[in-house]
């Protein structure tokens, strides 16, 4: 039986151009189908904004219209951090020191500026409800004050363990997923939040998100430090 000779990288190059180009152009059309007259989905989200449980038509839109892919997103945030973790290993724990010896400068700035921006990320989850912000600008906030700590030379605390690192990870999902699921209990659809009910449970999936989002960006960031030599070399080991 005569083997089958692998495609070369070219024409896996080729096939791949040539699919993206036919997902553009069909972009494209249906971007320039719109009528130049059309308003859109602002007027509805306007009309129903009061169901929403918050005030912002994005918030509303994101953790309520169309929460199904924000809930898709958060997970294959997830899925991808936890896959991160598993190749690079225990070396991207979160808070793992990226800089040997901390800078005394930057240790300084970092104890001097990680509490305000925790402040700030509570500030920007609190004010998604009626102005810009929300768990993802929050989470960012959150990461970078991770980042900020892992650049100073400050190690994680002890007590964060491989497994308790990837239970922060996906505690934001893991809550989303349960609301989603469990209104379906009260007689009502899928992530369709009860009347009277939407805006606390629209907070509690926030905050938990904020949460995830922000051990997320750190470990992808501690990730990406890790020397390459060493992550060759436990590949090599079989670890």
């Amino acid at each position: 039986m005569a083997s089958v000779m692998p495609k070369s990288p070219r024409s896996v190059r080729l096939a791949a151009a040539a699919l993206c180009a036919g997902f553009g152009a069909l972009l494209v059309r249906a971007v320039l189908a719109i009528p130049e007259d059309h308003p859109g989905l602002a007027p509805v989200v306007a009309e129903r904004i009061a169901e929403s449980g918050v005030e912002h038509a994005v918030t509303a839109v994101l953790l309520n219209f169309r929460s199904y892919d924000t809930l898709l997103e958060i997970a294959v945030l997830v899925l991808a951090t936890i896959g991160v973790l598993s190749i690079a290993g225990s070396h991207s724990s979160v808070w793992a020191p990226v800089a040997e010896e901390a800078d005394p400068v930057l240790s300084a700035l970092a104890r001097l500026l990680a509490p305000f921006m925790v402040l700030a990320s509570g500030y920007l989850l609190w004010a998604g409800e009626h102005a810009p912000g929300g768990a993802f600008q929050a989470g960012s906030v959150l990461g970078a004050a991770g980042v900020l700590l892992a650049l100073s030379g400050y190690a994680r605390p002890a007590w964060v363990s491989r497994f308790g690192l990837r239970v922060v990870i996906s505690v934001g999902l893991i809550v989303f997923l349960a609301i989603a699921v469990g209104v379906m209990f009260l007689g009502g659809a899928l992530l369709e939040y009860p009347d009277g009910y939407a805006k606390a449970l629209v907070l509690i999936v926030e905050t938990w998100l904020t949460v995830s989002i922000g051990a997320i960006l750190v470990s992808l960031f501690i990730a990406s430090a890790s020397p390459i030599e060493e992550l060759r070399a436990r590949a090599g080991d079989g670890r």
